[in-house]
């Protein structure tokens, strides 16, 4: 196990809760790929790194640790866990269950305004796409969504769907810069809006199968890729 060292520097809100803000941030670094599995994170290093006590260190990897995103070694270290799969199929079913519910209400509504919002969303992800700059481009993929739980009113359903695909997140992360999967969120984004700006629920509830259901249909290809990732790290 190699121990791993954040990037750059943070800076702590002393207004808002410092556990809840440690949390917030490795959840992001280990998300977005920039730690990996397999990664050593030290309990006094990230609270030096962090300029706070243990206390607040230790209650971020237990929360982390409940998601099953890394793994906590009482009197050691803590480990970036690889992907845990029966967690990330969990999210998924979760995540399409409501989803497809969710645009069948709007679609029932014709919603050409909100359509119209979405697919500026899609045209702003395929500048970001154009750009190479697929972090931005995965940010605008979660406003998309979003958008569409606040138009049905649910968006603390949206936050709560949100703390539970820490696997699911990172399976699409790797998923994203093959195979053209880019390209195919930007048709499959558009399709969802059109169908709700028609009044079609049938259609845009196809269009969200597809859509949510195209990286674990890539699982068998992304554990041969990345092994690392997908198996348990010695």
């Amino acid at each position: 196990m190699s121990e791993h060292r954040l990037p750059g520097t943070f800076r702590l809100d002393r207004s808002r809760n410092a556990a809840l803000q440690v949390y917030e941030h490795l959840r992001e670094l280990i998300v977005t790929l920039a730690l990996p599995p397999g990664a050593v994170l030290s309990r006094t290093e990230l609270a030096g790194y962090y300029d706070v006590s243990v206390t607040p260190v230790r209650d971020a990897l237990a929360r982390l640790d409940d998601e099953k995103l890394v793994e906590v070694f009482p009197q050691h270290a803590t480990r970036v866990r690889a992907v845990d799969l029966d967690s990330a199929r969990e999210a998924h079913f979760l995540r399409l269950s409501v989803e497809l519910e969710l645009v069948h209400g709007l679609a029932q509504r014709a919603d050409a305004e909100l359509a119209a919002r979405l697919l500026a969303l899609v045209a702003s992800q395929r500048e970001h796409l154009a750009a190479g700059d697929l972090a931005r481009f995965t940010a605008v993929d979660m406003d998309f969504h979003r958008t569409m739980y606040e138009a049905a009113l649910l968006t603390g359903l949206w936050q709560r769907l949100r703390e539970g695909s820490g696997n699911l997140d990172r399976l699409r992360r790797l998923h994203l810069p093959l195979n053209g999967k880019a390209r195919a969120i930007l048709d499959e984004h558009a399709q969802i809006a059109r169908a709700i700006a028609d009044g079609d629920p049938a259609r845009a509830q196809a269009w969200v199968r597809k859509h949510l259901s195209g990286t674990l249909s890539e699982l068998d290809a992304l554990r041969a890729r990345y092994p690392d990732f997908v198996l348990p790290v010695q």
